[in-house]
């Protein structure tokens, strides 16, 4: 049985998040119906983090076991073919047995755009986040300093799936700002439910002066949700690099 590992970039807008769902049409639905008319039997795809409805990947990894003959380098082109047109393969590589693309995970990063202007940009609806108040990034970039290092980041995620423990540790939060558009770039060893749309919320609020930069510490501290700012909306995020060993690391990075 062979273990094979994808490299893919999608557009959010149109799904439900990652995860299959009775009733909604998901990024992994879409994937595993084109693998299973691909490899000519039933398939089930492992995404390597649940993305939202309305999240977009630059870079996601998925694996899948296979019986399946089919040359390795010839798999994006076959899935292509048979993927919506916001959903592609970009790469394929044969993993180790062992490999499982959430497990084996090393650490992720995700970006957050924010379009900062008074007038929005239709051709940016759904890509990132309109936000016309006026922002301080000096404050903002501050604000994101304090979110490096370990910390217990109950005070930044939404209830919903449960996690044996709600530290992480968070190895850059870096704002970057080109223009009317405003960047976060977070990478971590993993993520909360939510977790990089609150920490965004967070550094908004710093940037319009609800909140103190220097206060992030005692509020992650004291692992307040009220406290911190709100969960920004999901069209401005991305997942855009993950990080694994190997072969399939190799593949990430390309």
């Amino acid at each position: 049985m062979r273990n094979i590992a994808l490299r893919l970039a999608y557009d959010g807008t149109c799904y439900h998040g990652w995860q299959v769902q009775k009733n909604e049409i998901t990024i992994a639905e879409s994937l595993e119906k084109a693998l299973t008319k691909v490899c000519e039997h039933p398939v089930k795809a492992v995404g390597c983090g649940r993305t939202d409805a309305g999240v977009h990947a630059l870079r996601y990894c998925a694996n899948f076991k296979t019986d399946c003959r089919i040359p390795t380098d010839r798999v994006p082109l076959a899935v292509n073919a048979l993927l919506p047109y916001d959903i592609a393969a970009l790469d394929a590589v044969e993993a180790p047995e062992d490999f499982n693309a959430i497990l084996s995970c090393k650490q992720k990063e995700y970006v957050y755009r924010l379009y900062n202007s008074r007038i929005r940009d239709p051709f940016l609806t759904s890509r990132a986040c309109f936000f016309p108040s006026v922002l301080d990034f000096d404050r903002m970039k501050a604000a994101a300093t304090f979110f490096e290092g370990t910390h217990d980041f109950r005070a930044v995620r939404s209830l919903g799936t449960e996690t044996k423990t709600t530290v992480r540790t968070v190895y850059w939060c870096q704002m970057e700002k080109e223009g009317d558009m405003i960047s976060l770039r977070i990478c971590a060893d993993g993520f909360l439910y939510n977790m990089v749309r609150a920490i965004m919320g967070t550094i908004v609020y710093a940037g319009l002066g609800k909140l103190e930069p220097a206060n992030i510490p005692g509020l992650l501290e004291g692992g307040d949700r009220c406290l911190t700012g709100p969960t920004m909306p999901p069209q401005g995020l991305y997942m855009s690099r993950v990080w694994y060993e190997g072969p399939v690391g190799e593949m990430m990075m390309r």
